[in-house]
């Protein structure tokens, strides 16, 4: 196990741990891909069409003295989501210790507007990418008898939301396979929590119109919108030894929404 070192905001010590952050350039994924990093793991900081993100996120990264590498892949597809927990293992030369899978999309609309195209689009990245990346993650940990994995639910997938079935489906999804792979590979010492956040501060809720924001604050017992380093210091805090006795777990970063 790596030797203590330095610690991010919350304090978690990933020192050394190669981490493949899906998602990683942006919103929550970037947050965490950042926290990550401040721990001391060596982040892969994936993406599937945004380099110049990735790259952003990699050079803030590499500024503050951290290690990072970006990564192209496309997770909805199985051969790339093994070739990405390859390629991570290969930039730093070492074994996969973590997985966050945070790669998503949305295709908003009323069901009844809802194409099958968005319906399978948005499907085939939040929970088909998530489980081809675990299943390719996992395989390598098992071997290893160590490792932890985080997935990124929703609220709406605790929850519900109109004109989100495709989405709250998916994210519903990520917590049985969260659930289901944590039975599996706890005999081998792998830990696997879903994180499930709220509004967060990100490119789409900036977009929100003052009349959804106003009610999504109205529903928030904590009155604000949250911010992505929330979330990520929650992930850091599951990847480290101080959660060695969690797994299965699905943790509401909400402000208190799904009370």
């Amino acid at each position: 196990m790596p030797e203590a070192g330095r610690s991010g905001a919350g304090g978690y010590d990933l020192t050394g741990r190669v981490t493949l952050v899906t998602g990683g350039s942006r919103g929550i994924g970037g947050a965490v891909s950042r926290e990550l990093a401040a721990a001391g793991a060596r982040v892969g900081v994936n993406y599937a069409t945004n380099a110049a993100a990735a790259e952003g996120v990699v050079e803030e990264i590499r500024a503050a003295g951290g290690e990072a590498v970006a990564l192209p892949g496309d997770v909805a597809d199985p051969e790339q989501a093994g070739a990405l927990v390859a390629a991570v293992e290969e930039a730093f030369g070492d074994d996969l210790w973590n997985v966050v899978c945070s790669a998503g999309i949305t295709r908003d609309n009323v069901m009844a507007r809802l194409t099958p195209e968005d319906w399978d689009a948005v499907i085939d990245v939040n929970l088909g990418g998530t489980f081809h990346v675990c299943r390719a993650a996992a395989r390598r940990m098992m071997r290893k008898r160590r490792g932890a994995i985080v997935t990124m639910s929703s609220v709406v997938g605790l929850h519900g939301n109109a004109g989100q079935t495709n989405y709250a489906a998916s994210k519903a999804g990520v917590i049985g396979l969260t659930k289901a792979l944590a039975r599996e590979v706890g005999s081998r010492s792998i830990r696997v929590n879903c994180v499930a956040p709220g509004y967060i501060a990100t490119e789409m809720t900036a977009a929100l119109p003052e009349e959804a924001r106003s009610g999504i604050l109205a529903t928030t017992p904590l009155g604000r919108i949250g911010e992505a380093e929330e979330v990520a210091r929650v992930v850091a805090f599951l990847l480290s030894d101080d959660a060695a006795y969690i797994t299965g777990a699905v943790l509401q970063v909400d402000g208190g929404m799904g009370i």
